[in-house]
C-alpha cells in the first residue's frame, strides 16, 4: 500500500455519519473517512452478521471488541477476537465475514 501525500490530520469518529448496511443476516454499520484512495473505517457488526457476499479487496482488519470469523472461500475459518488483527492482500484469498456476538473493527483499505 502507497499512502499518496495528505497533511496531518486527527479524526473525530463521534462526527463521522453512520451507514447501515444489510448482510445475508444481520447488520453492519460503517463511518468511512477516505484520504485519497486510502479508505479508513470503524465498522460494527451486529450479533447475527453474515455477509452477503465474497469479497477480494485487500484489507488490514483490527478488532477492537467482540470477535468475528473469516471464511476464506477455500473452506478455512479464521476467529478474530479482540487485539487480533488480520491482513489480505487485493485479489489474493475471496473471504467473507460473520459474528454470533457482534463485534467493532478498524478497518484500512
Amino acid at each position: 500500500m502507497k499512502l499518496s501525500y495528505f497533511p496531518f490530520q486527527t479524526l473525530d469518529w463521534s462526527a463521522v455519519h453512520k451507514e447501515e448496511r444489510k448482510g445475508e443476516t444481520g447488520l453492519a454499520y460503517w463511518q468511512v473517512h477516505m484520504m485519497n484512495d486510502t479508505r479508513v473505517r470503524l465498522v460494527e457488526y451486529s450479533p447475527g452478521y453474515k455477509a452477503d457476499h465474497w469479497c477480494s479487496k485487500g484489507h488490514i482488519i483490527h478488532c477492537l471488541e467482540g470477535e468475528m470469523d473469516t471464511e476464506l472461500e477455500d473452506g478455512r475459518i479464521f476467529k478474530l477476537t479482540k487485539g487480533m488483527t488480520y491482513f489480505v492482500g487485493d485479489d489474493c484469498e475471496a473471504h467473507r465475514s460473520s459474528t454470533e456476538k457482534g463485534c467493532k473493527l478498524f478497518v484500512v483499505d
